[in-house]
């Protein structure tokens, strides 16, 4: 590459632009600027080209039309080494460009602002910028592309050292660096343009999908793997904007069980505390405070529970607080803690405490992606809720007030346990927890297996249908006293029997929380 010429700075973001443009007058590089960029370098005391001299045509349409013009392509894509590209420039009068600098318009900024106009949301697409720096960076091989305000210093580092060059190795990396900005900017215009319009049910043709990396992680579930978190836009609930309190920093799997665990706790109106392990519930409850739904929870399965993720869906006190540190937790989240419950904490500084308070005002959006060889799988959240007091008994007997507010927790929480999953409860606490197995049956007999305390008196939530009368027979071997399911079988009609035989109450909500 030869010595840099002439650099084209375009910027919305200017912070840092004036240094760098400093830094390039210092070497004798010309500087060709638009708009309010060349205004500001111009403020600087800086000698600058506007776009329109250099082009020998005005922007017009209200700055539409400024850079899409041969002397600015032709300048960026003419390649050095060919005979052909430069005599064609020097037929039609177009001079070499051997940097762009240039930042898009701030849409992502400006559709994240809840009241933007869409005709103020269409003005922020940016046209010519994308252009530029596609062109460039195209042209790699003899221009210097610039996207991001952090590449200004290393630039002219290099620059200076070099004597006017810019290496192959940094060209390169800048204009993948570009790439990957570009595509992204159209994913938010497209992802903002799906939302305006609406869904109507049908698949997108084409999924376009946007994330920024907002951390790499240590590693992936196992330290053989490379792993990172990155960020979505959304205006809806998000693990990314939570605030770490203290400890250290989150891991891959801290994020995974605390994601579900959250779900879980904010399944509940009433006070709810959520414990997870490798990514299941080891136990979940309900109570007038706080520590007592922690209590409750905890003695579902206290063993599990060491390691686990804990989650409420209220303040934290310092009583909860004073609770939680007798044991080895990873990770607290809550939407907000007292005072005192901090205090507690820090005590015990290797606990990860997050703080999240959208957690009681933004919904969950977007989509539920399960990546597959080849492909992605996407599905909308399970966020469906079932009035379990308004659904009737198929059963000869009704459940009882008491059996129902058990009926309804029990359905609350199966719903982020893995399949095939039963859950046993009372009406203020899973008693029992059946995860991931490949019969319902064996769920049953896991479920119950994992009690602590005797299930005399309990219920049970099914996530799927029971397709056999043999699931019923087991868990009446526990003492439960009403089943809620989807129902659905074939064998529907024999499972109620069962139940009748038994005593039990039964409601079918006809529909599944199946999870895989």
């Amino acid at each position: 590459m030869s010595k840099t010429k002439r650099a084209l700075i375009s910027v919305s973001d200017k912070s840092g632009v004036v240094e760098f443009a400093k830094g390039l007058a210092g070497m004798g590089v010309e500087l060709v600027s638009t708009g309010g960029t060349a205004k500001a370098l111009k403020d600087a005391g800086l000698q600058v080209k506007d776009i329109g001299d250099y082009t020998g045509f005005p922007e017009m349409l209200d700055g539409r039309l400024k850079t899409l013009h041969p002397k600015v392509h032709g300048g960026l894509l003419a390649k050095r080494d060919d005979p052909r590209h430069m005599k064609d420039l020097e037929e039609h009068g177009i001079g070499l460009i051997d940097i762009v600098a240039v930042n898009l318009y701030p849409f992502e900024r400006t559709v994240s602002n809840p009241d933007v106009k869409f005709a103020e949301a269409i003005e922020n697409i940016d046209i010519g910028g994308p252009t530029m720096l596609r062109a460039a960076s195209k042209n790699f091989e003899s221009v210097t592309v610039i996207v991001d305000p952090a590449d200004y210093a290393p630039v002219l580092e290099e620059l200076k050292s070099t004597g006017g060059e810019v290496n192959g190795k940094m060209r390169l990396r800048l204009a993948k660096k570009v790439f990957q900005h570009t595509a992204r900017y159209d994913s938010l215009i497209a992802d903002y343009l799906e939302g305006v319009t609406g869904v109507d049910g049908s698949l997108a043709p084409a999924l376009t999908l946007s994330y920024k990396l907002a951390s790499p992680l240590r590693y992936g579930e196992n330290p053989h793997q490379a792993a990172g978190f990155y960020e979505e836009r959304t205006d809806g609930l998000s693990l990314a904007r939570a605030k770490v309190v203290q400890g250290k920093e989150m891991s891959f799997n801290n994020y995974y069980d605390t994601h579900s665990a959250m779900l879980l706790a904010l399944e509940f109106d009433k006070t709810a505390c959520a414990i997870v392990k490798h990514n299941n519930p080891c136990g979940a409850a309900v109570a007038e405070s706080v520590a007592e739904a922690y209590r409750r929870a905890l003695k579902t399965d206290p063993v599990s529970a060491f390691g686990g993720v804990i989650v409420f869906n209220k303040e934290v006190d310092e009583e909860a607080a004073e609770e939680i540190t007798k044991l080895f937790v990873e990770v607290v989240l809550a939407p907000s803690y007292t005072g005192g419950a901090l205090k507690r904490f820090s005590a015990k500084s290797n606990i990860r405490v997050l703080e999240l308070p959208e957690m009681l005002t933004k919904p969950l959006k977007g989509f539920d992606i399960k990546r597959i060889a080849g492909g992605i799988l996407t599905q909308g959240w399970d966020t469906l809720r079932v009035d379990v007091k308004s659904l009737q008994a198929v059963t000869k007997r009704k459940p009882t007030e008491e059996e129902l507010s058990a009926l309804d927790l029990a359905w609350r929480v199966v719903k982020h346990v893995k399949s095939n999953a039963i859950v046993y409860a009372f009406a203020d606490r899973t008693a029992g927890i059946g995860i991931g197995q490949t019969s319902r049956v064996y769920a049953a007999r896991c479920g119950a297996a994992n009690a602590v305390g005797p299930l005399t008196g309990s219920v049970v939530a099914s996530d799927g249908f029971f397709p056999f009368r043999d699931g019923i027979d087991e868990i009446s071997k526990s003492g439960v006293t009403a089943v809620i399911q989807p129902g659905g079988s074939v064998k529907d009609e024999e499972v109620i029997k069962a139940c009748d035989e038994h005593g039990m109450a039964m409601l079918m909500t006809k529909a599944r929380h199946f999870k895989h």
